[in-house]
């Protein structure tokens, strides 16, 4: 039982916050024309951060310490990226939930509450319920675009990126309404996942940026390049062999988490010129926390 609590308060500390941040992208590259799309957005926005706003109410206490020192749940730039989104966009953003988070303590076993267990039952419910709400959104939103029926400044891969990434949180959510521990699933698929994930952020990145951005342009351009060569070998990689390059992987994935941090702090002071929106940075970053606490672990 405390397995299932842990683990399902973790997953929606990190996924949760990724979610309303979607909502919140999608929303703020619609034009005024698409005001279904918009208020669409901003309803998932909120109901994500009402679920995020209950867990962090609950999670005192159950975060284990690798998890919440990973830098997955929240950043030094989060709350600052917030507030500079919120006035560059005019979206509205529950900054009480990232001054909870700070806050946040480690596993106190003591202080484990039995019931928590039906409430986080019913939560789980309704996050997959949501999620299946969000995935068929984005996937009308992909479909729209390709035919050419709607326009937004997101690139269509991005949209196919933030829906892989909710699907994947509601797989998780289901392993866990089935009794499986989600801290044990493939390795293999696990890293090719995350990936793909990073490839794709490097080549968001590069894309988002000022073409006057050189230096930046060129080492986002190496960061894709490299993660693209770590799919092919992870995805030759039996499940027996796949361990040989973890190393690797982590090593370039701290290089990248650098790389994304200069990159945030750099946006959060409006030192770097570009299309990319504050949070957007800060979102990215903490993913790339997130896949390294899943490889040192």
């Amino acid at each position: 039982m405390q397995k299932y609590i842990v683990q399902s308060i973790e997953l929606h500390l990190f996924f949760a916050r990724i979610m309303k941040e979607h909502a919140i992208f999608l929303e703020a590259g619609f034009p005024t024309k698409n005001k279904k799309y918009i208020d669409e957005a901003d309803w998932y926005k909120k109901e994500f951060e009402q679920i995020l706003y209950e867990v962090v109410k609950l999670s005192e206490g159950f975060i284990r310490p690798h998890v919440l020192n990973s830098g997955e749940i929240v950043t030094d730039y989060t709350l600052s990226t917030e507030i500079k989104t919120e006035e560059l966009t005019g979206i509205k953003i529950n900054k009480e939930i990232t001054l909870m988070e700070n806050n946040l303590l480690k596993m106190d076993k003591s202080s484990i509450n039995p019931l928590a267990n039906i409430y986080i039952k019913s939560l789980n419910s309704r996050a997959i319920n949501l999620l299946n709400g969000l995935i068929s959104f984005k996937e009308r939103i992909i479909n729209e675009m390709i035919n050419c029926k709607i326009f937004t400044v997101n690139y269509p891969l991005l949209i196919e990126h933030i829906l892989r990434e909710a699907k994947l949180y509601r797989s998780y959510l289901m392993l866990l309404e089935k009794g499986e521990d989600i801290d044990t699933v493939d390795e293999k698929q696990t890293e090719l996942f995350w990936n793909q994930i990073m490839m794709e952020h490097a080549l968001f990145i590069r894309g988002l940026l000022d073409p006057t951005e050189n230096d930046l342009i060129n080492t986002s351009n190496d960061f894709a390049k490299e993660y693209g060569q770590l799919l092919v070998e992870a995805n030759n990689m039996s499940d027996a062999t796949i361990e040989s390059i973890k190393n690797k992987t982590l090593e370039e994935t701290l290089r990248y988490r650098d790389f994304k941090k200069a990159g945030t702090k750099g946006l959060d002071a409006c030192q770097i010129k570009s299309i990319i929106l504050p949070l957007l940075a800060d979102h990215v970053l903490r993913e790339a926390n997130h896949y390294l606490r899943i490889l040192k672990n």
